[in-house]
């Protein structure tokens, strides 16, 4: 039974697109923020004058390696661009204005000038190329998720981020969207306690899946592609899921028919229901096939507060401060709710001033990794499993 007296199939099964979350709410009046509004604009304050030596992999069907701004702070220097494909690398020379490339990032990593690396390159090859930057002494900002459907992998990736002693981040967006960043905000204060129940949903229907590198997208498991949901709790609370049931859902599309993709996957919808670290409950999806509906989103509800998008209700009269940081002038939000410009000076700053990125090794696997397992839960008929932790060293170990 779960913590709301339902089975899992019952939970499951009356869930659909509604929020479980209206129900815990209870109708409670809820107030918009005020931290943002209430304050002067915050001006940017460089915190250096030195230049990040920046290389950009991959421009591929979504552009992803031009879309995070590098190419206008301040504080970064494009060196060079790659891409396999030459018509797209010019295409991404062009637009971070470099005149730079390599073939491949193998070749780029090569290059003595370049101190960090963004890594916009296919899914399956996040962890791999991650850790080839790693090998080579770059910094690496990876693209979602950071790893695809291999733990190994990932653990691979942390052991080699551990090894070097370099920053990684992965570039998760819900961290950084106005909602997400202002629970996080709200969270560490006090506004929530110990959160009870928490949502978190990636809605994208596809008629047909979007290109990509080998038709990597066709057909993928929906929750090896789990952050923009899973950094609804892990990136508000820095708390663990520890164990997952999970039900799949078979539309039928043509990508996901008995031995249509190289996955073996039919799944189109999964749905995962979380145990946490803080001993509540976090319902997780991923649905490629509702249509009428595209979000990525989620909704936190603990002992003393609760929020839905920017409302919060609970017991704290003064709220943080929940304006996300500055940008320099010219650098914009860019998409997925302004949060990608966030997440790049984030990156950019941690390597200037010695610290962890926000969405660190630690923090992306433990966003990624429970998805992997949930997959496998459903492919299991929603069995309940355990998931590994990936928590940072203790300070002073």
């Amino acid at each position: 039974m779960s913590p709301l007296g339902l089975d899992r199939r019952g939970f499951l099964g009356a869930l659909g697109v509604g929020s479980v979350g209206a129900m815990l709410a209870g109708g409670l009046p809820a107030r918009p923020l005020a931290g943002a509004q209430a304050r002067p604009r915050k001006k940017w304050q460089p915190v250096s004058d030195r230049k990040v030596r920046v290389g950009i992999v991959g421009y591929g069907y979504c552009k992803f390696g031009a879309k995070f701004g590098f190419q206008d702070h301040p504080n970064v220097e494009i060196v060079a661009v790659s891409d396999l494909i030459a018509d797209r690398r010019a295409g991404l020379m062009k637009a971070v204005r470099c005149e730079k490339s390599y073939e491949s990032l193998e070749l780029l990593v090569k290059d003595p000038k370049i101190e960090a690396v963004f890594v916009a390159t296919d899914a399956p090859s996040h962890a791999r190329h991650c850790i080839e930057c790693m090998k080579h002494g770059k910094h690496a900002m990876s693209a979602v998720p950071a790893t695809f459907g291999s733990i190994e992998d990932g653990e691979k990736l942390l052991e080699a981020v551990t090894k070097a002693g370099l920053k990684y981040m992965m570039a998760e967006t819900s961290c950084f969207r106005p909602d997400c960043y202002a629970m996080r905000r709200i969270y560490r204060a006090g506004g929530f306690g110990r959160v009870v129940y928490s949502e978190g949903e990636y809605f994208h229907y596809m008629a047909k899946p979007l290109p990509s590198y080998k038709n990597w997208r066709f057909g993928s498991p929906p929750l090896w592609y789990p952050t923009h949901s899973t950094a609804y709790y892990v990136g508000v609370t820095g708390q663990r899921f520890t164990a997952v049931s999970c039900g799949g859902f078979k539309s039928g599309a043509d990508a996901f028919k008995p031995g249509a993709n190289k996955y073996n996957n039919e799944f189109t919808d999964e749905v995962a229901l979380f145990q946490t670290s803080e001993g509540g409950t976090s319902r997780m999806s991923m649905c490629k096939s509702v249509i009428g509906y595209h979000a990525e989103a989620g909704r936190v509800f603990g002992e003393t507060g609760c929020m839905n998008g920017m409302k919060y209700t609970g017991r704290m009269k003064k709220l943080p401060d929940i304006s996300r940081p500055p940008l320099p002038p010219g650098v914009p939000g860019g998409g997925h709710g302004g949060s990608h410009g966030p997440l790049m000076d984030d990156f950019v700053t941690a390597i200037l001033e010695d610290r962890q990125p926000v969405v660190n090794v630690h923090e992306a696997l433990a966003m990624t990794v429970p998805g992997i397992v949930a997959h496998q839960s459903a492919l299991k008929d929603g069995e309940t499993m355990k998931l590994p932790q990936y928590l940072p060293p203790k300070a002073g170990s």
